[in-house]
């Protein structure tokens, strides 16, 4: 008989366990990182995707609402690039078709109440870029060429920060 800390165990259920740790070790939890995102606005006030590619690519992007209930994170926008980007900064109008984006949900009218959060993605689930959470009010406070993005730092901790177009095109691959 097999015995994990210190109970014995069934070959079959030695066996289950064997299988079930080897599917979670292939199978992986989540699409691997390599891109940041990012909000901004226009000067009269449109809302700004930001996408900052570290070395694959992104095929698109959506904006759900960002809640801890998986029923509740409703998807308000999503946008396809009409090819994929590739390393490099990206910006795109979220409420008006931007060239060299397809809308494939438009954005549907923000609530001031709720919680949203914006993520690039590829099509085949290889590459996902960091999400950027926010709320109006957040949108509110940003001017043209700020960007707000969730930084994380070399230890892990996960911070909000707005920073200039440019200081986000140099800083924000630094950690990935």
């Amino acid at each position: 008989m097999w015995s994990i800390t210190s109970r014995p165990v069934s070959r079959r259920l030695a066996a289950a366990l064997a299988v079930a740790a080897g599917l979670a070790a292939v199978s992986g939890c989540t699409v691997p990182v390599d891109a940041v995102t990012g909000i901004s606005v226009t000067g009269d006030g449109h809302l700004l995707g930001v996408i900052m590619v570290c070395g694959h690519e992104i095929d698109g992007a959506t904006l759900y609402v960002d809640d801890d209930d998986v029923d509740e994170q409703a998807t308000v926008g999503s946008w396809t690039a009409g090819r994929p980007l590739r390393a490099g900064l990206t910006t795109w109008s979220l409420d008006a078709p931007a060239a060299g984006w397809k809308t494939t949900r438009p954005l549907t009218p923000l609530n001031s109440r709720t919680a949203y959060a914006l993520y690039g993605w590829t099509k085949d689930n290889s590459w996902s870029s960091s999400a950027v959470s926010f709320g109006l009010a957040d949108r509110a406070r940003l001017t043209p060429g700020q960007v707000r993005y969730d930084r994380i730092s070399e230890n892990g901790d996960e911070s909000e920060v707005t920073v200039s177009l440019a200081r986000f095109e140099a800083d924000a691959c630094r950690d990935m």
